[in-house]
């Protein structure tokens, strides 16, 4: 819920995940990983339990932004993406959820293997 204040004062745009974007696949092909493209299709998986759970919805999917920029698309920098700021947000996500937050977790993780 937004403050009614901030909700008179400011416009809303509703934004979806542009993984599918013809700009983001063009980003993506600067970069030869195949474990790029598995984390792909688990943020996609990721993004379909989320829009699905009650407590969430489509508003709190996760974003091709992410990806966006990477240096190298190293396994390293990817993992750096799911530990640093990926995983801490689904933590706050389900905060009374930890077997699903180390689920999703692990998934995202074994993507980059």
């Amino acid at each position: 819920m937004i403050d009614y204040a901030l909700r008179r004062r400011f416009s809303f745009y509703e934004m979806e995940p542009a993984f599918d974007s013809e700009g983001f696949k063009r980003e993506l092909s600067e970069h030869d990983s195949p474990q790029l493209q598995k984390l792909v299709g688990a943020l996609r998986s990721l993004n379909r339990e989320i829009e699905q759970d009650q407590s969430l919805g489509k508003g709190f999917r996760i974003g091709h932004s992410y990806l966006c920029g990477l240096e190298d698309g190293s396994v390293e920098e990817l993992s750096n993406i799911v530990e640093l700021e990926i995983a801490p947000m689904l933590e706050e996500y389900w905060y009374d959820d930890e077997e699903k937050v180390a689920d999703w977790t692990e998934q995202l993780g074994a993507a980059l293997k």
